[in-house]
């Protein structure tokens, strides 16, 4: 890198929205996790709020997928960024990622985004609390408070399957040993043949809680792993009378099955309700860009809408996390019910998520 393309003048700052970034590194985690990292062809500083996410814009097999990822470094280090994947056993983006995505590669992300971070709930306490891969925006917090040298009491729990499934374990035992306020804790469910292990054995429990952080009741809590460990670490917390406005998790798992569930009981109803309404009922959504408009009945969402046309607004969660389905909206309200996929900065400035943005009467997007 030239450096004359780091003096401040021309360096940019990363904001939310679609950038084109180039993997400069992919370092081996685990025997099936690697970290990739990104810089910008132009130098970029990434600055993010740690324990946000971005969304990779990827092309496999001919078809655009997106996925999203939590950054697993810090904002510490701002002419790069990470993200850190698991090889999932039939994982479209994982195993692709695994195979393909190599020192040159290109490729667009969307964000940064998200309201699991550690800047919006400070406090002097925080218990951070990870399973398998979910280590990544916990390790993106500890790693900031490490190098910005934070005065904050940390106590960071990670469960693994065996010993050496743990991630970043050198880089956390190296930080346990440098600073007097990171207690780490490893908890591994097994111990396989030939591997050694002298720390915490089974699964988080609350005896396991009240030795490594016996002032848990204090402390704010970011949780993050799969779902079933997240909800056994939420339903003890519960138990034990923890604030629960004090825990904080974050997931990108599959859209719950009792939620599946419950849309296809509710469809056919729907269906039935829509035909009952009047024409004078029906709701306007035009599309500027296009030139095309659509009737929709009350209670549709953008993204419906554009779908009725043929427009492709791109879109990876549907639940308002990921934010890639942003568009700008010209006239008309609507109600937005988003999970942080969306910052303040860009609502004010009139953009939308197309795929929980219901319009409350005639609306114009800009797509």
């Amino acid at each position: 890198m030239n450096t004359d393309a780091l003096n401040p003048v021309t360096t940019q700052t990363w904001a939310n929205g679609r950038h084109v970034v180039r993997c400069v590194n992919a370092i081996r985690e685990t025997p099936d996790v690697l970290t990739f990292c990104f810089m910008a062809e132009q130098p970029v500083m990434f600055f993010f709020k740690p324990g946000q996410f971005v969304t990779l814009e990827l092309e496999i097999n001919g078809e655009q997928i997106f996925r999203s990822y939590t950054i697993s470094s810090a904002p510490s280090v701002p002419y790069s960024f990470s993200i850190t994947v698991k090889r999932v056993p039939g994982g479209v983006v994982s195993n692709w990622l695994h195979e393909h995505m190599d020192v040159g590669v290109e490729l667009a992300v969307h964000g940064p985004v998200g309201q699991f971070n550690c800047i919006d709930f400070p406090n002097e306490k925080m218990l951070m609390l990870s399973g398998g891969v979910g280590i990544t925006p916990v390790m993106s917090m500890a790693r900031w408070f490490f190098d910005t040298n934070a005065d904050v009491d940390m106590v960071f729990v990670h469960s693994a399957r065996t010993p050496r499934d743990i991630i970043f374990q050198r880089e956390l035992e190296n930080m346990a040993a440098r600073i007097s306020n990171f207690k780490l804790n490893l908890v591994c469910e097994k111990q396989e043949s030939g591997q050694s292990w002298g720390g915490y054995r089974g699964f988080f429990n609350h005896a396991m809680l009240e030795m490594m952080a016996p002032d848990f009741m204090e402390r704010e809590i970011f949780c993050c792993g799969p779902t079933p460990y997240m909800r056994a670490v939420k339903n003890m917390l519960e138990n034990l009378g923890f604030d629960m406005k004090r825990y904080h998790e974050e997931s990108f798992g599959a859209t719950p099955v009792d939620v599946k569930v419950e849309v296809a009981e509710f469809a056919e109803q729907a269906l039935e309700d829509a035909e009952a309404i009047m024409a004078s009922d029906m709701l306007r959504v035009d599309f500027s860009s296009t030139g095309k408009s659509v009737q929709i009945v009350p209670g549709e969402t953008v993204h419906a809408a554009a779908a009725k046309l043929g427009l492709h607004i791109p879109k990876a969660c549907g639940m308002g996390i990921c934010g890639t389905c942003k568009v700008m909206k010209v006239s008309g309200d609507v109600e937005m019910s988003h999970n942080g996929g969306i910052t303040d900065e860009d609502v004010a400035e009139g953009y939308i998520l197309s795929c929980c943005s219901v319009p409350q009467g005639d609306v114009v997007v800009e797509y």
